[in-house]
């Protein structure tokens, strides 16, 4: 029994040997920058004050955000753009994961292009659909050719469709994650299963409704925590495609707080911004990791 303690006690020692580097290059990458962030918003950071002692003033910077019309406005954006995501990602993930559960060559192949369109950086996966979105690009030429429409569509350059735009293409780059892990939850189900609805009688929708989907419950709390995420987070699609525009049309959060910053020079206010965003996003990842520790347990 002694022996055996020390071996548990070395073996866990090594546990935490294996993650220090982890841990260190996360402290310094992560945790320091994070801390900063934290005191830059609790501090009067300007361009002037930026290399100097930083003035504590407390949640002044918080009071001011939350009071102006602007970060409102952009939390609405916010709310309404990870809406879109998270519905479209859902949705068209189960969607995908169903009608690609069979295993054969086509399955193979509509995979692969998911995959690789999800590889794709999100500079270039903008900067492609910023192209097939355009007055002049090719979706505009396609619908003015067919006579959909007697005038290009404005995807980037209305209030309303740029959002819902922006939010389209990110929910195009989270899609194909959902889809392949839908369907690696799919795959796990036992073909005894469907052979016993169908001795029910179950049909098509059946099958889908009383086998595939309580089957990917877990896996969708899990997704759906991701995609959220996901869509708090996605920055660069903004950036790349509407640079907040047109107008404010497209400020959201965290894109609020890199103006604040970088084009104001009002450092403590967009940093504050910024951990407003990053605060959501927290709270989402302790649910998620409340949910995976649950998943384990049982």
């Amino acid at each position: 029994m002694p022996r055996l303690a020390r071996h548990r006690s070395s073996t866990r020692q090594s546990h935490w040997l294996f993650a220090l580097p982890a841990a260190l290059f996360l402290a310094a990458f992560s945790l320091f920058p994070l801390i900063q962030l934290v005191r830059m918003s609790l501090s009067d950071v300007t361009s002037r004050t930026l290399n100097r002692e930083w003035t504590f003033v407390g949640f002044r910077n918080y009071l001011t955000a939350f009071a102006a019309d602007e970060t409102q406005a952009a939390m609405w954006r916010t709310a309404i753009f990870v809406l879109v995501v998270t519905l479209s990602g859902m949705l068209l993930g189960i969607a995908g994961a169903i009608a690609l559960r069979t295993t054969g060559r086509w399955s193979s192949v509509v995979l692969a292009v998911m995959v690789f369109c999800w590889a794709l950086p999100p500079v270039v996966n903008g900067s492609v659909w910023k192209f097939l979105l355009a007055s002049e690009g090719l979706i505009n030429s396609v619908v003015l050719r067919l006579g959909l429409a007697d005038a290009a569509l404005p995807f980037l350059y209305d209030q309303t469709w740029a959002l819902l735009s922006v939010a389209f293409v990110c929910s195009w780059a989270v899609i194909p994650f959902n889809v392949l892990v839908f369907r690696a939850a799919l795959m796990q189900i036992d073909n005894e299963q469907f052979e016993a609805a169908a001795l029910d009688g179950a049909g098509r929708w059946g099958e889908v409704r009383h086998v595939m989907l309580p089957a990917v419950r877990p896996t969708t709390l899990v997704l759906l925590i991701l995609t959220v995420v996901y869509g708090f987070r996605s920055f660069d699609y903004i950036y790349v495609m509407t640079y907040g525009g047109p107008g404010t049309a497209t400020n959201t959060l965290p894109f609020l707080g890199y103006l604040q910053a970088f084009q104001r020079y009002d450092y403590a206010l967009g940093s504050t911004t910024s951990v407003i965003a990053l605060a959501l996003v927290l709270l989402l990842a302790a649910v998620y990791a409340r949910s995976i520790l649950r998943e384990e347990r049982s």
